[in-house]
């Protein structure tokens, strides 16, 4: 019997509020759950890979990385630094949802340790998931990032940074390339 993935919600800066569609899926999907950052207003990268790291590792099996934002850039940096660790091998895939460009000068110089952006591939199948209207990240950036990882890429239009603002709700789209990643 196969183990349904349990899904690690990967909120960006200042946490994923009432409304988005991280914070509806942690609320109906019974297999997920929000990987609490210790400062979500300030964040660090070390501190962010440390407790995505804890988070993966006291998994008791497979598990889906949904990540949003600033949890798009976690993603990559904790691939990178523990891809290759035993327990990585649980992760069997990650939505990586409008990612930033965490290298654009305007970018708040309070998020720390981010930049540059790692283009290593990734270890895990994954999809890159990004708007053409998006105002932390043009479309071809985040293409070319989908592109250095492996991972698949699908431009929704124009949804902004396909948060709480984006009426998106449940995100039914969203939650099926998830679940495919999966499979």
């Amino acid at each position: 019997m196969t183990t349904k993935p349990d899904v690690l919600i990967l909120p960006g800066l200042f946490n994923s509020g009432k409304g988005h569609w991280q914070t509806v899926w942690e609320e109906k999907l019974g297999h997920a759950r929000r990987v609490q950052q210790n400062e979500w207003n300030e964040p660090n990268r070390e501190d962010w890979v440390a407790t995505l790291d804890a988070a993966i590792a006291s998994a008791q099996g497979p598990v889906l990385l949904a990540a949003h934002s600033l949890g798009c850039a976690l993603t990559a940096w904790w691939a990178s630094e523990r891809g290759n660790d035993p327990h990585a091998a649980k992760v069997k895939g990650a939505l990586l949802v409008a990612p930033p460009d965490v290298e654009r000068e305007d970018f708040p110089a309070f998020v720390t340790g981010f930049a540059p952006m790692p283009t290593t591939s990734l270890p895990f199948p994954a999809k890159v998931i990004a708007s053409s209207n998006d105002p932390w990240c043009a479309l071809a950036r985040a293409r070319s990032w989908a592109d250095a990882w492996g991972a698949g890429f699908h431009d929704i239009g124009e949804r902004g940074h396909i948060n709480g603002d984006s009426g998106l709700a449940d995100w039914q789209q969203g939650r099926e390339w998830l679940q495919n990643l999966a499979a």
